[in-house]
């Protein structure tokens, strides 16, 4: 693993531990007091991972690809969304799935909890061309769906151009924003439902000239600053070739009242690349983006949260996507995936990984 301190050398991040899988992890969350990690993978099953010890066992199985997890705050509940569109609800102290809700036709692109444990959000989409500029169809379901996370009752759906790929809730969760292909932005009150901001960015946005003819990118990644005033996104810069993955590093910023761009990476902090995870720190004053790399120094960076400026970068050779930090800030915790699961003397190797780093 390659590291550097770019411009604070006061933040150490140090690698502490790190357990395998044999899947590769699409996402990631940890327990309060971060002695479990919970992992949605590739194979379908959603894992409770001790972070001790690296045990694991199986809480659930999706019928594809599982691809969000997420703690249920006050609660012994763990939420699971995958590519089946279905969401699972499994119970930490009975160690099985409770309940399975169908939550779309096409696939749970993310899942979310907000803080206070009250709701639970999963989007989705397919890109479908709806006309001759290659517009995105109208999609056939509401894209964003919010259910009462204790009981599984449909709360909200909200409509949206799909496919929407990142939710998130705001931290005193009366808001919720999503964010699609085309860099749009929509964000609704939950007492109410109402559309309080819709607003589109095409910096995460590329149109395919080279290799195919269709957008590509999107946002990945959302994030509500501590004020709940601004709102983070990130994905990847805009790209002539979509089967490269080779646009710009790059994360936004936003005063999402308005729409009015507020900041993003700086052009000579970054490379090009898929970026698919947003973390803040809790004391609120840096930020991590990771994602996967097709060139330049880093697949996962440290942001300084009032300036924007790079503070530490890592590169992980490897796709990272998810990131979490401790409630103490002490850890900071991230999934991987580890290249393509190729068959090496007659057994496919582990393709998964959960790290952990001290960060002070």
């Amino acid at each position: 693993m390659n590291e550097e301190t770019a411009a604070d050398p006061a933040l150490s991040v140090k690698p502490t531990k790190e357990f395998t899988l044999p899947t590769g992890v699409l996402a990631l969350d940890i327990s309060l007091d971060a002695k479990v990690a919970f992992a949605s993978c590739i194979d379908g099953g959603a894992y409770a991972i001790a972070t001790d010890s690296g045990e694991r066992h199986e809480l659930g199985n999706h019928d594809s690809y599982a691809s969000g997890v997420a703690v249920v705050a006050n609660s012994a509940l763990v939420v699971s969304g995958g590519y089946d569109g279905a969401l699972h609800w499994h119970d930490l102290a009975e160690r099985k799935t409770i309940r399975t809700v169908s939550a779309h036709q096409f696939w749970s692109w993310q899942t979310g909890v907000s803080r206070d444990g009250r709701f639970v959000a999963s989007v989705t989409g397919q890109y479908l061309c709806g006309g001759y500029k290659y517009e995105p169809l109208p999609e056939r379901e509401p894209s964003v769906r919010v259910y009462d996370a204790q009981t599984g009752r449909l709360a909200h759906s909200f409509t949206h151009v799909p496919p929407v790929q990142s939710v998130v809730f705001s931290s005193d969760a009366k808001l919720i924003a999503a964010g699609n292909l085309m860099g749009e932005v929509r964000v609704w009150e939950l007492a109410n439902g109402r559309q309080v901001a819709n607003f589109r960015t095409p910096g995460f946005t590329g149109w395919g000239i080279i290799k195919g003819h269709y957008y590509t990118g999107g946002i990945f990644a959302l994030h509500f600053a501590a004020n709940d005033e601004e709102l983070y996104a990130a994905g990847m810069g805009s790209t002539t070739d979509p089967a490269a993955g080779n646009g710009r590093q790059l994360w936004q910023r936003f005063s999402w009242h308005d729409g009015r761009k507020l900041g993003e990476t700086n052009e000579n902090d970054s490379g090009r690349g898929l970026m698919e995870t947003l973390a803040f720190h809790p004391s609120g004053k840096y930020f991590v983006m990771a994602g996967r790399l097709e060139n330049g120094k880093w697949t996962m960076a440290f942001f300084d949260t009032k300036t924007g400026a790079l503070l530490h970068w890592l590169d992980t050779k490897s796709r990272v996507t998810k990131a979490v930090f401790s409630a103490d800030g002490t850890r900071l915790f991230i999934g991987e995936t580890l290249g393509q699961a190729k068959p090496k003397d007659g057994k496919v190797p582990d393709f998964g990984r959960i790290q952990i780093f001290s960060v002070t």
